[in-house]
């Protein structure tokens, strides 16, 4: 086999990222500079390089060498995986050791490229960037938890404030609060008072970002028994996520329920970040803390995009990049998308800027699960959608894209994933259904090839769901585009009909 080329990826030279953080050391390897950042390779190592930097001033013999043996691991990865472009940088832990130039000089020689060292202002920048283009419409503060330091900008119209950086990082509070949450509190709570970018966070959003408030988020979804496993975009309403944070700091870690979906290396750091974001949360009162698995590393790469790409909208981005890749025929998943944007509006159904967004999506995912036995399309094509490393959309957006995937194979008449039918609305729910149907209507008639349903609209006419077939499509209209149409027309309250074209 060797010498074949993969398939399965697309054009585009890899890059990486090495993040040099003030806990852990992580490579991310991406399949290109894109609008839609896929990882290929993502690999971390817990190597506490903050540990005891708040209280000594200098980066520890034992962490520096396990750093500098990740980062000539990280080396040879990139040399493995044809890597040539490779940016690195470096955190609070090394801009605030006495030490960190020497660090520094000899990471740069492990690593085998220059590594940034970030400012405060500058790291709070680009994680803000992250946050930005991967959520829709971001509009609240991005706050950036790291072992070593907190950093913290605003969010609005795709722009991002000038940023602040602060010594509140778990380790950094574990030492300076002698393990003690409570004085850990105290500590936040003086230095967040001062912070004007908390001045306007009321009854706005809260971007939770960074390894140690994701594990405290996983630990909630785990007890929620939430029915999503995608962290990026997991929503806690103010008033849950406080009463959350209080348990944890109250609780030894190892009490805690669902404690093992969180590494035992990052346990001990829960309940100051717990105590950091319970301060925030008393200090500004946002309406909701948002959960953000992108930052500093995408950020960076946003940046290096051309203003177009910067422009593009990354779910769609990601749903053509998927058609492209799994389905039989990338250009009938757009005509698939105008073809029911007439049925619409010949039909006067309303749908919302937003609806038209993930119906779009939804068109360009609805072949993905072609190659699965024909019995299990519509539970793969769920799995695919709900688990896809997509950004730009909320969880019970996602959740309908994966149900309108899903009912595009079964009728909408069948049982698809109840716990998920619980994150969307029941217009959503509906919209799922009616979307899925009437693919399942335009499939039976395109056979999934180009150039048929521009041919073959369908519209409502007077209490009527009539598809207009061509003369030369005429033997189409068999039993089975019958009952397809009959079970799409029902969705509607209407009778079906095939018509000739006249």
């Amino acid at each position: 086999m060797s010498g074949l080329e993969a398939r399965g990826r697309l054009p585009g030279e890899p890059v990486a990222i090495v993040d040099i953080g003030s806990n852990s050391v992580r490579l991310v390897a991406y399949e290109s500079l894109s609008r839609a950042l896929t990882p290929i390779f993502n690999e971390k190592v817990l190597c506490g390089l903050g540990r005891g930097v708040a209280t000594t001033g200098f980066l520890s013999e034992d962490a520096t060498a396990k750093a500098l043996g990740a980062l000539q691991r990280f080396r040879v990865l990139c040399r493995t995986m044809g890597i040539a472009n490779l940016r690195a940088v470096a955190t609070a832990a090394v801009r605030d050791a006495a030490n960190g130039p020497q660090f520094l000089e000899l990471a740069e020689r492990a690593i085998g490229c220059e590594i940034d060292l970030l400012a405060g202002p500058r790291e709070a920048q680009l994680s803000g960037l992250g946050v930005a283009s991967s959520i829709w419409a971001a509009d609240g503060v991005v706050g950036d938890l790291g072992g070593g330091s907190l950093e913290l900008a605003d969010v609005a119209g795709g722009k991002v404030g000038r940023g602040v950086t602060l010594p509140l990082g778990g380790l950094s509070l574990l030492e300076l609060s002698d393990r003690s949450p409570k004085k850990a509190a105290k500590i936040a709570r003086d230095a967040l008072l001062k912070v004007k970018a908390l001045d306007n966070l009321a009854g706005r959003t809260f971007y939770a970002v960074g390894g140690t408030w994701r594990a405290l988020a996983r630990l909630h979804m785990s007890q929620r028994q939430y029915p999503m496993r995608v962290m990026h975009n997991y929503i806690i309403p103010t008033r849950d996520a406080l009463e959350f944070v209080k348990l944890v700091e109250r609780i030894e870690a190892e009490a805690l329920t669902s404690i093992e979906t969180v590494s035992a290396a990052r346990r001990p750091l829960l309940a100051y970040g717990a105590a950091v974001l319970e301060e925030i949360i008393r200090r500004s009162t946002p309406k909701e803390i948002v959960i953000s698995a992108l930052g500093v590393r995408e950020g960076l790469l946003f940046e290096g995009l051309s203003p177009e790409e910067q422009a593009q909208d990354p779910l769609i981005t990601a749903a053509r990049q998927f058609n492209l890749l799994r389905s039989r025929s990338p250009g009938h998943a757009e005509e698939l998308f105008h073809w029911t944007s007439q049925f619409l509006g010949a039909s006067h159904l309303e749908e919302t800027p937003e609806e038209t967004r993930l119906r779009h999506a939804a068109c360009l995912l609805s072949d993905i699960a072609w190659r699965a036995h024909p019995d299990y399309r519509g539970e793969q094509s769920y799995d695919l959608v709900a688990n896809a490393a997509f950004v730009g959309l909320d969880h019970p957006s996602r959740a309908y894209l994966a149900l309108a995937a899903s009912y595009r194979h079964v009728s909408g008449d069948q049982e698809v994933s109840p716990h998920a039918r619980s994150l969307v609305s029941p217009r959503q729910l509906d919209r799922a259904r009616l979307l899925g149907s009437a693919m399942r209507v335009a499939y039976i008639v395109s056979a999934a090839m180009p150039g048929v349903l521009p041919r073959a609209p369908m519209a409502v006419q007077r209490g009527h769901v009539v598809l207009t077939l061509p003369s030369d499509l005429a033997a189409l209209n068999s039993d089975r585009l019958q009952t397809r149409l009959r079970q799409f027309a029902r969705l509607l309250g209407g009778d079906p009909e095939v018509r000739a074209a006249g």
